[in-house]
């Protein structure tokens, strides 16, 4: 896993760390997940942006999560966010496909679209076409819209989103439903789940809030 001490990131690894059906989780990252613990936990601070630093690492697993992305987009340069939210994620992803890993996780976000108007939602869709050339067996994308946390991280916009969604949801009915919030608590613990549900599904699945709900609840 790489990501995880991220805001959904950390509740995805604590949700898998209490399973004890789990074998082995590894995770990755410029610094320890310190809250995370547990028999089958083991921790590695690598260079996400160098391959050779992880890819002894990833041997013998079948499975690998990425929530590794930028928190607030618009306080960084445009090269940077390419660097992390993309190029990061694609050498990671096509380092766990050589190392023989079959099914594949990404928390990526509502709206992407290789040919969006929007600069970020347009990098996360050319990301996850690259996902898709890469072949896993089973790819599995999370597209969450408002992510709600506990707190606030980044001032008044995020401000803004947790005073305000709670009022809007009730208003996203039918085919808009994918458009409501999620806290972080809930969506983590949806990516954790979803790695023992449907376990013989391949190909390509795209999971909105509707999706993140059901599977929080198992």
């Amino acid at each position: 896993m790489l990501g995880a001490t991220g805001a959904v990131g950390n509740h995805a690894a604590l949700a898998l760390s209490k399973m004890p059906s789990l074998n082995k989780l590894t995770l990755l990252g410029r610094r320890e997940a310190e809250n995370v613990v547990g028999r089958a936990v083991v921790q590695h601070e690598v260079d996400i942006f160098s391959p050779k630093a992880y890819e002894p690492f990833l041997k013998g697993h079948d499975t690998a999560i990425c929530t590794l992305g930028v928190g607030q987009p618009s306080k960084m340069s445009k090269e940077d966010y390419i660097k992390i939210d993309k190029m990061a994620v694609l050498e990671f992803a096509s380092a766990c496909k050589k190392a023989g890993i079959t099914h594949f996780e990404l928390l990526s976000s509502v709206g992407v679209s290789p040919t969006s108007s929007s600069f970020y939602l347009r990098a996360k869709g050319e990301l996850e076409d690259g996902l898709k050339a890469l072949g896993f067996e089973r790819l599995s994308l999370f597209h969450p819209s408002m992510i709600m946390t506990p707190t606030n991280r980044y001032g008044f916009s995020q401000a803004l989103v947790l005073a305000v969604m709670p009022f809007i949801d009730p208003l996203l009915v039918g085919s808009l439903n994918k458009y409501r919030s999620i806290s972080c608590a809930r969506l983590g613990t949806a990516m954790a789940n979803n790695l023992f549900q449907n376990s013989q599904l391949t190909g390509v699945e795209i999971l909105h809030w509707r999706e993140f709900i059901e599977l929080s609840k198992q």
